[in-house]
This record gives structure tokens, C-alpha cells and sequence, in this order.
């Protein structure tokens, strides 16, 4: 079955909050000329984020994180968005000499053999990129929603990241059904990994298929501890350096004849699956993470 078939329902909310999202967008685009991007993961929410950018006609540049352990079909939606909507997409992979230095020292499956490891591998292959992506921008647009995870619960529609950019979550409110609903009405290219339930898609070797009534982000990195499965890129601690409280669950809505078998063990369904990106830290908190072979 497909995610479409699966997941697209339209809602009563749908029309307002998808005005709403294109007003935050505009708005976002007015007062950041030239200096605002969309940083796409390139899952069903970011692929929304970038179909609502094209329609309307928003001065709003698309990058995207190409890691170098991406699936070929994430991959080729790069391609896919290019062609559809007639939009670059600015890619920006890692420092090649630090991605060699890594494997050398450490092997390629180095994010199995512990977190300090694993943070290190997202540390050269996201975080360095992404760096370089927003450096000149002072605003950048991301697909997070509210019902991604029990950390996301209170993801504001805006924020400020450490570097006092505009950070907007157009979608914070949009329920998965409503994602779905919409790239079936406006036809939105997708990862067809999605079909084969991977609801969140990271890097092929840290991306697994879920299993009835596990969490959407149970898939990643999960053979992690609860309190491990973070790269930066969405977690934004409180003042005291805890994580926020855990504010309920989304689970996957399948029945058991149409799961994927998913690995018996290390399954942890965890309120704090991120990678680096997207996370909000104290002087006294700081992730440490390795930034192995970089310059």
C-alpha cells in the first residue's frame, strides 16, 4: 500500500493552514531579500514546504544536505524537484578529506560502535555542510512539524536558531494526514521509500523501516539508547540543559498486514531522535561533537 493511500486525509484545517504556511512563507521572503533557504531533508513535509515555495512564486532559494550515505532514492529527488518545479536546488556535500580521514580511522560503520562516534559521522557529513549553507542567510525554512516527535510537541511556526537566524517551521500545526493529502492533490514528487514504511529517512545505514505502533522516528538510529538519539539539527533544550518533557507520542497508523518487518532488537522509542541540526544549546550544554579530519 501506498503513503498516500495510507496516510492522505484532508481535514477541515486543511485550506486555512496551508494560506496560512504560504503567508508565513511570504512574509519570511519580504523581509529576508536574498538571504533566506529552505534547507531540505527532503521528506514528505520538506517536499510540501518546497511545492507551496514553487507555486507561489517565493524568492525563497532550496538547499539541500547530499551526506554521501543518502539512499539513491532520496537522492534523486534532487533531480525530481529541478524538473518539476524548474528551481536549482543547492547541494551541499562534505568536506571530501574529512569523510576519508573519518572511514580510515574509524571504518564505515563507525555510527554503530558508539554515540560519540556516530555524533562525530552527522558532525562532518550534516553539520559542517549545513554551516556553509546558511552562512550568508539570515533566515532558513525547515519541514518540522509538532506531531514528528514527543521533543517537537512545541516546535513554534518561529524561532531563532543559536546564530539569532530566523528559523520558520511553516508546518509546525499540519498533521501527517495533511501532508499526505496534500501531495496527492498537488501531485508532490515523494521518496518512494516512504511506500515501504520509512516515514523519517536519514542516511541508508541509520534509516530502518518501523513496525506497528512504534513511533515515526523509531527508524532512526535505533539502536541507540532513549537519551542518545540526537544529531543538533531539531532539539532545543531548556535553560538548565535538560531535554524538554516528553509530551506524548505519534504512532504509525497501519495495520499489521501491511508492516515491513523491522529489526527485533534495539528498538527504543525515544522522544529525542535528532541528528545535530536543529538543536538549541547553553554554554554548558554543548554537544561534542567531533568534527574528525575537518578544516
Amino acid at each position: 500500500m501506498s503513503a498516500i493511500a495510507l496516510y492522505a486525509r484532508r481535514t477541515d484545517a486543511y485550506e486555512h493552514k496551508v494560506a496560512q504556511a504560504v503567508e508565513r512563507l511570504r512574509a519570511a521572503a519580504l523581509a529576508h531579500p536574498g538571504r533566506i533557504v529552505q534547507a531540505t531533508s527532503l521528506g514528505a513535509e520538506d517536499m510540501v514546504v518546497t511545492d507551496l515555495i514553487a507555486r507561489a512564486g517565493l524568492p525563497i532559494a532550496i538547499g539541500t544536505l547530499e551526506t554521501g550515505a543518502l539512499h539513491p532514492e532520496t537522492v534523486a529527488l534532487i533531480g525530481r524537484i529541478e524538473q518539476r518545479y524548474g528551481l536549482p536546488v543547492e547541494v551541499y556535500r562534505p568536506q571530501q578529506e574529512s569523510v576519508v580521514t573519518f572511514v580510515r580511522d574509524h571504518g564505515d560503520q563507525a555510527m554503530y560502535r558508539s554515540l560519540a562516534l556516530r555524533k562525530a559521522c552527522c558532525g562532518i557529513r550534516k553539520l559542517e555542510p549545513l554551516s556553509r549553507m546558511l552562512a550568508e542567510r539570515s533566515a532558513w525554512v525547515t519541514g518540522l512539524r509538532r506531531e514528528q516527535s514527543t521533543n517537537r510537541g512545541e516546535v513554534p511556526f518561529e524561532d531563532r536558531d543559536d546564530a539569532g537566524r530566523l528559523k520558520l517551521n511553516p508546518l509546525a500545526d499540519w498533521t501527517w494526514n495533511e501532508v499526505w493529502h496534500h501531495i496527492q492533490a498537488h501531485d508532490v514528487p515523494y521518496n518512494p521509500l516512504h511506500d515501504q514504511f520509512m516515514p523519517s529517512i536519514g542516511c541508508a545505514p541509520c534509516t530502518r523501516a518501523i513496525a506497528v505502533g512504534e513511533d515515526f522516528r523509531a527508524g532512526r538510529w535505533w539502536w541507540e539508547s532513549e537519551d542518545a538519539k540526537e544529531c543538533g539539527l531539531h532539539v532545543k533544550p531548556h535553560g538548565d540543559g535538560e531535554a524538554a518533557p516528553i509530551l506524548g507520542s505519534v504512532q504509525a497508523d497501519f495495520g499489521p498486514a501491511e508492516v515491513k518487518d523491522a529489526p527485533a532488537s534495539g528498538r527504543n522509542q525515544d522522544e529525542t531522535k535528532e541528528c545535530g541540526l536543529h538543536v538549541h544549546h547553553d554554554d554548558e550544554e554543548a554537544p561534542t561533537v567531533s568534527m574528525i579530519g575537518t578544516r
